[in-house]
C-alpha cells in the first residue's frame, strides 16, 4: 500500500512537533488524493496497540512505523476520521491523523526538548497578564482565571501576575512545580496534545489543569477566550476570527481526546 500519510503531508520524518494550523494550510494547497479504500477499521498491533486499517492493511506512518495508539477507544476515533472522509482525503479534517503520526515520528525521539518547549509557556502563561480596564473585563478575567491560578498554587506553582503586557519574571520554585506536574503527562501522544492546546490556549496551566481532570473542556475553552469574547461583545463578532477559532476548537477537542485515553 502506498505511504499516503507522506502524500498528505501530515508530518515528515524528523518533525519535532507539528503546528497544526500550518499543516492544515499545507494540505490544502496540495492537490488532495482520491480516497481509494472502502473501509477504516482498528486491529491489534504489536506492543499491545491498537492500529487503524483500510480494507485489511494496516497504516503506517512517514517513518515506516504502525499508526497505532495504546487505547481502543481513541483508535477508534482515529479510524472514524479516515471512514468520514469522502472522495478525496483531506487532512484538514483529520486532527487525531494528524497529531497522533506527529507523536510517533517527531516526538518520541525528542521527548526531552518537547518538554522543555513546553514549559516555556510558564514563563509568560496568559493567565498572569491582567487588564487593568475596564472593570468588568478585570472582573471577568479574574472571574474565569483565579481558579487555575489558585489549584495551580496549591501544587506548589505560585505565579506572579501582572497588568497589561509588561513581562514579570516568574519565580523559579513556581517554574519547578509546574515541570513536576508536566512530568505525569509526559508520553510522546500527552506532550503532543498538551503541547497543541497549550499553543491554542496560550496557556500551560490551562492545558494541565485539562490534563488534570481540574475542569471542563469547555469550561477551560472558554478561559483562554474570555478577552476575546469581552472584544465581541463589545464591538460585535468577527466572522473570520469566529471561523478561525472553530477550527482551532476542533484542533483542541482531538487533544483532550488524546488525553481522556490516558484517564480510561
Amino acid at each position: 500500500m502506498r505511504d499516503i500519510l507522506s502524500d498528505l503531508d501530515l508530518g515528515e520524518k524528523g518533525d519535532k512537533l507539528s503546528d497544526p494550523v500550518r499543516e492544515t494550510q499545507i494540505g490544502l494547497q496540495k492537490q488532495l488524493p482520491k480516497r481509494f479504500y472502502k473501509e477504516a477499521t482498528v486491529v491489534a498491533g504489536d506492543d499491545q496497540d491498537f492500529v487503524v486499517a483500510l480494507d485489511g492493511k494496516p497504516l503506517r506512518t512517514p517513518s515506516r512505523k504502525p499508526l497505532g495508539v495504546p487505547d481502543r477507544e481513541l483508535a477508534e476515533a482515529l479510524a472514524a476520521e479516515w471512514q468520514a472522509q469522502q472522495e478525496l482525503i483531506d487532512p484538514a479534517t483529520m486532527p487525531l491523523t494528524r497529531m497522533i503520526n506527529t507523536a510517533i515520528d517527531g516526538v518520541a525521539s525528542a521527548q526531552e526538548e518537547v518538554f522543555e518547549d513546553i514549559l516555556r509557556y510558564a514563563g509568560s502563561d496568559l493567565l498572569c497578564y491582567r487588564a487593568d480596564a475596564p472593570e468588568s473585563l478585570v472582573a471577568r478575567e479574574s472571574e474565569a482565571w483565579d481558579p487555575y491560578l489558585d489549584w495551580a498554587a496549591n501544587m506548589g506553582a505560585r505565579l506572579v501576575l501582572s497588568e497589561g503586557i509588561v513581562h514579570v519574571e516568574q519565580p523559579p520554585e513556581a517554574i519547578r512545580a509546574i515541570a513536576a506536574l508536566l512530568r505525569r503527562h509526559s508520553s510522546p501522544l500527552q506532550l503532543t496534545a498538551l503541547h497543541t492546546i497549550t499553543s491554542l490556549t496560550g496557556s500551560l496551566v490551562l492545558a494541565l489543569a485539562l490534563a488534570e481532570g481540574q475542569g471542563e473542556p469547555s469550561e477551560i475553552w472558554d478561559a483562554a477566550h474570555v478577552d476575546e469574547d469581552f472584544n465581541a461583545a463589545q464591538w460585535g463578532e468577527d466572522h473570520e476570527a469566529a471561523e478561525r477559532r472553530a477550527k482551532r476548537r476542533v484542533d483542541f477537542d482531538a487533544a483532550n481526546l488524546i488525553l481522556l485515553s490516558f484517564k480510561r
